[in-house]
């Protein structure tokens, strides 16, 4: 969201404009203020306090932590008002990137529809009378308030993935189904709980007791708060532990500084375009990021050779994926990323190595990352070979389909790359040039990266195996 596209702001002004659309019935008479103002305040209280040190982890932004009391307002409120209890907290809650303004206002206005939305839903279940009202003279309904309790959710759940998958289309343009299926997937039963517990607040809320009694709920939110920030600040070790092992592949071998991570990108790509879900798809960039890990293991003398290499030196070269399996067996968070690393050239002819696999004996991942890997290497320049157009790396994708590599993977990252380009984000030290869609003219990509000396493509005296890739 750095520069948004015009399709972007048009969606971010309308879901503005639905939001206050959705608030204004509130302005009427008979709108309970008092408690719209408590609960508003109240989330805008535990969304500041989200961030403090007292939690030891940052809390990633969009996850909501506190979104049980939004939704007990949804329970305890009219639909408008409901609305309105979400936009003072989501304004203050923390962002990470930049424009913070616009994604502060898209947080507001997201879950103001949302609330508005899931609000109707449980008044059409009739949950406000099975809820009861203050007193001890009408008790809540049980199990009859749970029904339309958990319908609320699910819409709270179901309208702010819809609108997060908008944005992720329109200012990524990543495909509509992937984009809403791996957020609905990973969201449904973490706002399950936050309903459960929203309901607890409401109930504590009109008991006896009264307000002060629903603060109480709020203890074992932030302890759940805590579990996820300790759960974040594993995940940003996992992040560490990947970057370092890069970063020594790149200092051993100066020819593909940054082509580890252009085979994420690229193998991450084709996994959305699969419509890998999301947890999937981030084992498939870790797989493309260190599928070359088991260089450390090679003589630098041989990384580093300008000429051909010779027999025996081939048969070094081609235990680095092996070497590379052995190095990331232990690392448990790694799943199918380390069968990619040790099987990324093997051929589904079953003329790879190092086992001479073939088809659907080839892992998944291993198939996405050998795709991505000839890519990256026949659009990067090297010491002894120039990039490659992207159109023409695609054609030679396309022409060793079905013998070196798997169709359906080559075709991913054709349409792919035919709708988003190609544009690699590295972060090393000679990092670059994007690289436009393949559409017209016909780009390059400057950036070094890609295959070791002779590893070549499938033009005739570079490399007999066929497209690039490497060894």
């Amino acid at each position: 969201m750095r520069a948004l596209p015009p399709g972007a702001r048009v969606y971010i002004l309308c879901a503005l404009l639905g939001a206050g659309a959705c608030g204004i019935p509130a302005l009427r008479a008979g709108t309970p203020w008092l408690t719209v103002g408590a609960l508003a305040a109240l989330y805008l209280c535990v969304e500041l306090v989200r961030g403090c040190r007292f939690l030891r982890a940052r809390v990633p932004e969009g996850m909501g932590a506190f979104f049980p009391v939004v939704l007990a307002a949804v329970f305890l409120l009219p639909p408008a008002a409901a609305a309105l209890v979400a936009v003072p907290g989501a304004v203050a809650g923390r962002v990470d990137r930049r424009p913070a303004g616009v994604r502060r206002t898209w947080h507001a206005a997201q879950q103001s529809v949302a609330a508005w939305a899931a609000g109707h839903a449980y008044a059409l279940l009739h949950g406000p009378a099975a809820l009861g009202g203050p007193g001890p003279h009408r008790p809540p309904g049980f199990p009859e308030v749970l029904l339309p309790a958990a319908a609320a959710s699910v819409v709270f759940c179901l309208v702010l993935t819809l609108l997060d998958a908008g944005i992720l289309v329109t200012a990524e343009r990543r495909p509509a189904r992937a984009a809403w299926h791996g957020l609905l997937l990973r969201a449904l039963v973490p706002f399950c709980v936050h309903g459960l517990a929203g309901l607890m607040m409401a109930v504590l809320w009109h008991s006896r007791y009264g307000s002060p009694a629903a603060l109480l709920v709020l203890l074992p939110m932030y302890i759940s708060c805590w579990v996820f920030a300790q759960y974040h600040r594993e995940r940003a070790a996992h992040q560490a532990t990947i970057r370092a092992l890069v970063q020594a592949v790149d200092i051993k071998d100066r020819y593909t500084r940054g082509h580890s991570e252009r085979v994420g990108q690229a193998s991450a790509m084709i996994a959305r375009e699969l419509g890998m879900p999301e947890d999937r798809l981030e084992v498939v960039r870790f797989a493309g990021i260190l599928h070359d890990v088991g260089k450390l293991g090679v003589p630098t003398r041989l990384l580093r050779k300008d000429g051909p290499l010779t027999p025996d030196e081939r048969r070094v070269i081609e235990l680095h994926p092996e070497y590379g399996h052995e190095m990331v067996r232990g690392i448990g968070f790694l799943g199918e990323a380390r069968s990619a690393i040790l099987h990324h050239h093997e051929r589904v002819d079953g003329s790879g190595y190092p086992y001479g696999l073939h088809g659907d004996q080839i892992p998944a991942v291993a198939r996405v990352v050998a795709v991505a890997d000839a890519f990256d290497a026949m659009t990067s320049t090297r010491s002894y070979s120039r990039a490659r157009p992207v159109r023409t790396a695609l054609t030679e994708l396309d022409r060793c389909a079905g013998s070196q590599f798997d169709p359906e993977m080559v075709g991913a990252l054709v349409r792919a790359i035919a709708r988003e380009g190609w544009n690699p984000v590295v972060t090393s030290d000679e990092d670059t040039v994007a690289v436009a869609a393949p559409r017209g003219a016909e780009p390059t990509a400057t950036t070094p990266g890609g295959l070791l000396p002779g590893q070549g493509t499938a033009v005739p005296g570079a490399a007999p195996r066929g497209a690039g890739g490497g060894r």
